[in-house]
């Protein structure tokens, strides 16, 4: 059986173990949608010992899948079965989930000393030294807090949102207003008498400067932008 970038994907049902060889990468892209599934498998008989060669008979399939097409099988075995993965996929999932850690921070917590946020670099250098362990199965939401008490340690850090009124003039609204809604948590939404938008929202206070280097050049630096509060 070859070696090189294949592995077995394996789904027990009943009492009865289903295998089918796979890339682990082009899998991984078929469950994501991103690939077919002639191209997640390297070949598409199935198996119940894929190592010893013990192929799965069509009666066992059709019993147990509804289905004796081996394609058929295959996909649910994708989806449903476990698809093992090789440690560069591992790596580069740790990476990619890194990324988003430090842009989820860099919007959500700013330094309680200036007010303002960190910059990625200095987060990321904070995360290296902390050896912070990012778990590429879990979302970045749900390790943000966690992840921020390891790098208090090294970093002053602070949850922040803030209140902030807007106001754009009539003739940026339609290229303002979706990008607001997008970003922001809208409290309360008005419009002027000449068709100006009035907005009360809530961001994170990482994200305030973002937000208004971005509407004060759509708007040539005509929007207004107040800071109401924070908590």
């Amino acid at each position: 059986m070859p070696k090189e970038k294949t592995t077995i994907a394996k789904l027990k049902r009943g009492s009865m173990h289903f295998e089918v060889i796979i890339n682990p990468e082009k899998a991984v892209a078929y469950n994501q949608g991103r690939a077919s599934i002639e191209d997640a498998l390297y070949t598409d008989t199935i198996y119940h010992d894929a190592k010893k060669g013990t192929r799965a008979s069509e009666h066992d399939m059709h019993q147990l899948f509804g289905t004796s097409d081996p394609h058929e099988v295959a996909k649910i075995i994708l989806k449903e079965g476990h698809v093992p993965q090789t440690e560069d996929m591992i790596k580069t999932q740790i990476d990619q989930r890194k990324r988003q850690l430090i842009d989820l921070i860099h919007r959500s917590v700013i330094d309680p000393n200036t007010g303002r946020p960190h910059p990625p670099q200095r987060i990321e250098t904070a995360m290296n030294d902390a050896k912070v362990r990012v778990d590429p199965n879990q979302i970045p939401e749900r390790q943000l807090h966690d992840v921020v008490q390891q790098l208090r340690v090294h970093l002053p850090m602070k949850f922040e949102t803030r209140e902030l009124f807007i106001r754009i003039p009539v003739k940026y609204v339609g290229r303002t207003l979706s990008h607001i809604k997008q970003a922001t948590k809208v409290l309360k939404e008005s419009w002027d008498n000449d068709g100006s938008l009035l907005a009360t929202v809530e961001v994170p206070a990482g994200i305030q400067e973002e937000l208004e280097a971005m509407l004060n050049s759509t708007t040539k630096g005509e929007a207004e932008i107040k800071t109401l509060g924070a908590k």
